[in-house]
């Protein structure tokens, strides 16, 4: 439970770790295949270089963890892992509209996409290098 609101975390009202791991992969097929991420070479080469599960586990452990689940993230940090792929504002916007997606597909409320929205656009100075 939040101790400020009384209400149950966002990691709870997501539904857990089964409804994150699960738009997290529908996340991480369209990020994946994303022509408009993969224009960037090295976002491209990027996303060859690890099994997209490996990728889905991390991203699925950030989440919950961020969300406030028991989970404790393990990956590299968002400047270490985005460092040299040169993200635009654009391809970030890309990003975020494939993010957008999968959370409507799943039917997530609009006040757990706020909130979790608002957890991803914390990230954007640590990814986001590059100008339009």
């Amino acid at each position: 439970m939040s101790a400020q609101t009384g209400q149950p975390s966002l990691y709870d009202r997501l539904g857990g770790i089964y409804s994150i791991a699960t738009v997290v992969d529908d996340l991480i097929d369209r990020v994946m295949n994303d022509p408009r991420l993969n224009a960037n070479p090295a976002v491209n080469e990027a996303h060859h270089k690890v099994p997209p599960a490996g990728f889905k586990y991390l991203v699925t452990e950030m989440v919950g963890w961020a969300a406030g689940g028991p989970q404790k993230y393990t990956g590299r940090s968002m400047v270490d892992s985005h460092r040299d792929l040169n993200i635009t504002p654009k391809e970030w916007d890309a990003f975020m509209d494939d993010l957008q997606q999968a959370l409507d597909k799943f039917k997530v409320p609009a006040a757990e996409q706020a909130e979790l929205k608002a957890i991803v656009n914390s990230t954007y100075g640590d990814i986001v290098i590059g100008k339009s």
